[in-house]
Order: structure tokens, then sequence, then C-alpha cells
């Protein structure tokens, strides 16, 4: 026995709307900058979605076993697609940075590879109105 107003019950709740193309990798720009042996400041940069391997990988890495908190070094090294001129981005490219681009870079895998995306909501500290910033490409403190 057929039922006619199932079929068109589901298809009147699917979203028809144009789907947005996944993106697969976000910009971003460091507060600071690694500073290369030669002096020269990379700022600009981008990051790749994490896949399931690139969060497994890393834990079988002696330095992590060793010490838990070098995760997101190997992580974030695997994940940097691109930073400024470099010609690659390790894990010790990760290293030599500084502690509040670390700090940056950890915030920015967990706000793509959590959420999506890279706004994030936030609260005027004055007037407590709430608003969306756009964390990707922008400097700390600018809106």
């Amino acid at each position: 026995m057929r039922r006619e107003g199932t079929a068109g019950a589901a298809g009147a709740r699917q979203d028809h709307r144009p789907h947005e193309p996944l993106r697969t990798e976000f910009a971003f720009e460091l507060p600071r900058g690694f500073v290369d042996e030669a002096g020269t400041v990379h700022r600009d940069g981008a990051m790749r979605l994490a896949t399931a391997r690139d969060e497994l990988v890393p834990l079988r890495d002696v330095r992590v076993r060793e010490n838990p908190a070098y995760l997101s070094v190997v992580l974030l090294g695997r994940v940097i697609t691109r930073l400024g001129t470099l010609p690659a981005v390790h894990d010790g490219t990760v290293e030599g940075m500084f502690a509040s681009d670390l700090a940056f870079l950890q915030d920015f895998y967990r706000q793509i590879n959590a959420e999506g995306h890279t706004r994030a909501a936030v609260a005027c500290p004055h007037c407590e109105e709430s608003f969306e910033v756009e964390l990707a490409g922008s400097r700390l403190g600018e809106s």
C-alpha cells in the first residue's frame, strides 16, 4: 500500500537553496609572524581542514608521547599548507613561532575544524552588543 502524503512531506522539508562548495583551505594572517633564518617575517598563510589521519598520526610520534603538549605543534605542522614565501611548513617551523602566533593558530584550527568557518561570535566589552568577526586574514584587534 502506497502512502501519497509521505513523499510530498519529505520533499517539502528539503532545503532547495544552492549549497556552497566545501571550503577545505582557509587563509590567515599571524599576529606577529614567523621569522626565518634570513630575518624575513612571514605572516600570510593558509591552513587546510584536518583529516582523521592528521589527528591520529601525531599520537604515534615519540615527542607527543613524551610531552602531550607537543601534539598541537605536530598537528599544525601537518595542516598549514602555506606560510609567506617559505618553501614548506613542518613541525620545526611551528616550533620556531612566537607563543602568540601558536595560540592564534590553535584557535584558528579549532574554529575551522569544529565550526567549519572562520567567523566567531563576540560581544563588545563596553556596550555588550553581540556581533560576528571574521578571523581569517585579519590581525588581532581588527574587525
